[in-house]
């Protein structure tokens, strides 16, 4: 399955060190078993009603506790969730 994070930041000149922060951290749910791949995009907009960072993860669903269960999400969440205006989340197939 595709797990997408969509995250608005309250403050745009994070990005860059939001976006570096997420390829280090999400690069180590890799050692995950189920978790195949993990992409992190930067938004090629400025416009005030769009979002800022994207991280793409192609993960089998019954590896998705366990990715909510480990360090790297848990640090992801301490460091992201203080600066993030809104987050989405969706999965499908």
């Amino acid at each position: 399955m595709k797990h997408y994070i969509i995250v608005k930041l309250k403050d745009r000149s994070n990005t860059d060190m939001m976006v570096e922060n997420a390829k280090e951290i999400f690069a180590e749910t890799l050692a995950i078993p189920g978790v195949h791949s993990v992409k992190v995009k930067r938004s090629c907009s400025d416009k005030a009603n769009r979002y800022d960072l994207m991280i793409l993860m192609d993960i089998e669903p019954q590896a998705l506790p366990v990715y909510d269960a480990c360090d790297a999400h848990q640090r992801w969440k301490k460091l992201c969730d203080p600066l993030q205006e809104s987050k989405a989340i969706f999965d499908c197939i």
